[in-house]
């Protein structure tokens, strides 16, 4: 099946070398489309450079920060209107090891609608994480599977692949969160059309190079959305109970 990798960055000329060298190593018939989001260290340039050196690697280009949320619509629609089959999402920052991702596209070719690469599995785990950190996404995850009642232990990851007609069926375009929020959404999304997910366990490195682009506002959006979905979701159930569906 054909597969594209969707990598979104903003200033990750510290990273974007490695991570596109190993990509193509580990997953040499997977396309990449870098999706920049006028990136001013460089980046852009430096993922089409290094795409006309490696091959199937393109560059989408935006002129300013939106969003991660914003980033990987736009990325994953044109991935899906070049002929992608399945969908990879992965950061740029080395956190995510390119190593995993022949599983992850293998999962989704064996059925999966979405697998989800998972630190909160039996094997998976945090690296040279603070324990604040580590206890909020945890507590954080099992929150949001809590509340949506979500089969899913690690709703927030950010490795992971879709199969393309599943995102179209689930009409990912209109899922408008961003940061954790978006990744949470899709998953509540996808678990509501009936899709199959799958889990297995990755190890979860913080980035060496570059900034971080975590902050209070993407963490509370989180926890805002998930009280958002569920009351969604009530007002459904009690809709459905008035009209005897």
């Amino acid at each position: 099946m054909r597969a594209t990798v969707v990598v979104p960055t903003y200033n990750e000329i510290g990273n974007i070398e490695r991570l596109l060298r190993s990509v193509r190593a580990v997953a040499p018939d997977a396309r990449v489309l870098v999706v920049d989001d006028g990136s001013p260290d460089g980046t852009a340039d430096r993922a089409e450079a290094l795409g006309r050196e490696l091959g199937n690697i393109d560059v989408l280009r935006r002129k300013e920060k939106n969003g991660l949320g914003h980033a990987y619509r736009a990325g994953l629609r044109r991935a899906i209107d070049d002929g992608a089959e399945i969908c990879v999402q992965m950061d740029a920052d080395l956190s995510h090891d390119p190593l995993v991702l022949p599983a992850l596209i293998s999962n989704v070719e064996h059925g999966a609608d979405l697998a989800i690469g998972s630190r909160y599995v039996p094997g998976g785990r945090t690296v040279d994480w603070p324990r604040k950190r580590r206890l909020l996404s945890r507590w954080g995850n099992r929150y949001a599977a809590g509340v949506l009642g979500l089969a899913v232990n690690d709703a927030t990851a950010g490795y992971r692949a879709y199969r393309s007609a599943a995102l179209i069926g689930m009409e990912f375009e209109t899922v408008r969160a961003e940061g954790y929020g978006f990744q949470v959404e899709m998953t509540y999304r996808l678990v509501s059309h009936l899709g199959k997910v799958v889990e297995f366990p990755i190890s979860f490195r913080d980035r060496t190079a570059g900034e971080s682009k975590m902050s209070g506002s993407i963490i509370s959006e989180a926890f805002v959305l998930v009280g958002r979905l569920w009351l969604g979701d009530f007002r459904g159930r009690r809709r459905r109970r008035a009209t005897g569906l």
